[in-house]
């Protein structure tokens, strides 16, 4: 199934570029790539997005396998190709996060530190990146492309009749 392999090339592809970031960065150390605008900061996230929940590894692994499992019976369950892409990335990203959780004391691997107009976004990985992409394109799904299995019927509500 390409669903695997699109997974497995994310996983892959994050733990790869996570292992050199944490062999040539030493912790807290930052390599400017475009000077006021990208580096390179090797940083530990024991939290979630943003830091929010710090050193919450024993609420963020069980539900991380939980949301994931969630997601990949969903994505079985559905037939809508670019909907199985959406989940993939955020699966594969998941994954990804799910892996440093677990290995690296509970600190997730992060790297890509943009600054730009005196704002300081706070520092991700590919994983991130994955998940934030898949879940763009999750929402256009859903919004643009799915439609529903059974068609209105005379009475049905319908929020936008007028």
């Amino acid at each position: 199934m390409i669903w695997i392999i699109i997974i497995s090339v994310i996983i892959a592809l994050d733990q790869i570029v996570k292992f050199v970031v944490i062999e040539n960065i030493k912790l807290g150390g930052s390599i400017t790539i475009i000077k006021g605008f990208l580096y390179f900061t090797h940083w530990r996230n024991t939290g979630a997005a943003w830091g929010i929940m710090q050193d919450g590894k024993y609420i963020l692994i069980p539900v991380s396998i939980i949301l994931i499992v969630v997601m990949l019976i969903f994505m079985i369950r559905n037939n809508d190709r670019l909907l199985r892409v959406a989940m993939s990335m955020i699966i594969g990203g998941a994954l990804g996060n799910l892996i440093d959780r677990v290995l690296r004391s509970g600190g997730v691997v992060d790297f890509l530190d943009f600054r730009f107009w005196g704002y300081h976004f706070p520092t991700f990985n590919v994983a991130d990146s994955f998940i934030v992409i898949g879940t763009m394109i999750l929402i256009f799904c859903v919004m643009f492309t799915h439609k529903s299995e059974k068609p209105l019927q005379e009475g049905d509500n319908e929020s936008c009749k007028n």
